[in-house]
């Protein structure tokens, strides 16, 4: 399990450093209902990581994703198909980040979370978790990697809870940040905020082209060992 631990904690990672909805929380905490809906909020994105790496563990234990310990050539493709597009959106989101990162502009939607019910919060992190451009091929490619290390499926499960644990520290430290400082949080904050919306699109483009180069290798070297 250790080694499937290594292969897999850097994919965390890249779904853990994802400025939006590290914003999207950060907003949501300084609404009215900032507690509840910023703990909806972390309990849908953990639920969207979870569902998706549990879909993903189960096609991986139907489809014989490792044959003899070692990974199914389908496995290596599905990563050499992932990897280019992710090097793909990453160079297209480099080549459109603002010039001037003051002039940096959220999504729209952004502006109407203060408004939002316990529910359409959920929601919407499902769609940040799961539905993600960066953090869906990333958690698809980790639990692939799980499911095809040929360890037990117990061991799998673990891992997958550890691989979610990870990638769900960008959301969980502001929270927690939240819960034990109260008001007195806002400003710190608020500061991480400014600098997410302004970096966003660059901290992305980067993410996405270096992730999307290490499935690149990984299919590769599946598929010619």
């Amino acid at each position: 399990m250790g080694q499937v631990l290594g292969d897999v904690l850097g994919l965390a990672a890249g779904v853990a450093v994802s400025p939006l909805p590290i914003i999207a929380v950060i907003i949501v905490l300084a609404t009215p209902r900032g507690r509840l809906n910023g703990l909806v909020f972390a309990a849908g994105w953990v639920v969207g990581l979870s569902a998706l790496g549990a879909v993903t563990l189960v096609i991986g234990g139907q489809g014989d994703a490792a044959v003899k310990g070692q990974p199914a050539d389908w496995v290596g493709a599905l990563k050499l198909a992932l990897g280019p597009a992710l090097v793909l959106l990453g160079v297209r989101l480099w080549r459109r980040r603002p010039a001037d990162v003051t002039q940096a502009q959220l999504p729209k939607w952004m502006a109407a979370l203060d408004r939002f019910t316990p529910v359409k919060t959920f929601l919407l992190a499902l769609l940040l978790s799961a539905g993600n451009l960066k953090n869906a091929p990333l958690t698809i490619a980790a639990a692939i990697t799980i499911s095809s290390s040929g360890i037990p499926v117990g061991e799998q499960i673990g891992a997958l809870a550890i691989f979610v644990l990870i990638a769900s520290l960008g959301l969980l430290i502001p929270l927690g940040v939240y819960l034990v400082m109260g008001e007195r949080a806002k400003n710190m904050l608020g500061n991480w905020r400014e600098w997410a919306a302004r970096h966003n699109t660059a901290v992305m483009a980067v993410l996405l082209f270096v992730f999307g180069l290490k499935l690149l290798g990984d299919g590769i070297g599946v598929l010619t060992s």
